[in-house]
């Protein structure tokens, strides 16, 4: 059937429309081929610098991905926003470093099934300092 308007296009266009704007806000997973080991160590809360601290209390309550330059290091923080217990930790994948720069990935790893934890709300987040760099980040998915 051949409309004069163009209306049976039109339709066609606002049918396909949201599938297009789906599809263009997708998420590309990035990867990074790897060019070199990075040593680094995680820090435990009393050593975290201050500033980065207060940034850390004022970001805990939802997901955060940060960095942080002093003058001696780099601090990568990953922080996995609030949990209803306690019993999680996290676990430095990988971290690497890339032609574009330093990549890692963690996991939040929770609580055993069998575990005791206590019933307290909690804000899983590390911490980890490396040699200083200025260089971009990638928290890998």
């Amino acid at each position: 059937m051949k409309t004069k308007s163009g209306i049976g296009r039109l339709l066609l266009f606002l049918a396909v429309l949201p599938l297009a704007i789906i599809a263009g806000c997708s998420q590309k997973k990035e990867e990074y081929k790897k060019t070199g080991d990075v040593e680094y160590t995680v820090v435990e809360e009393a050593d975290v610098p201050a500033e980065l601290m207060d940034i850390i209390k004022e970001k805990r309550s939802g997901e955060f991905k940060l960095t942080y330059l002093a003058e001696d290091a780099l601090y990568v923080a990953k922080g996995y926003g609030q949990q209803p217990s306690g019993g999680y930790s996290i676990a430095v994948d990988e971290m690497y470093m890339a032609a574009e720069g330093l990549c890692i990935k963690t996991t939040l790893i929770g609580p055993a099934a069998d575990e005791k934890v206590t019933t307290a709300v909690t804000y899983p987040y590390i911490v980890l300092k490396l040699k200083p760099m200025e260089t971009e980040v990638h928290f890998l998915e």
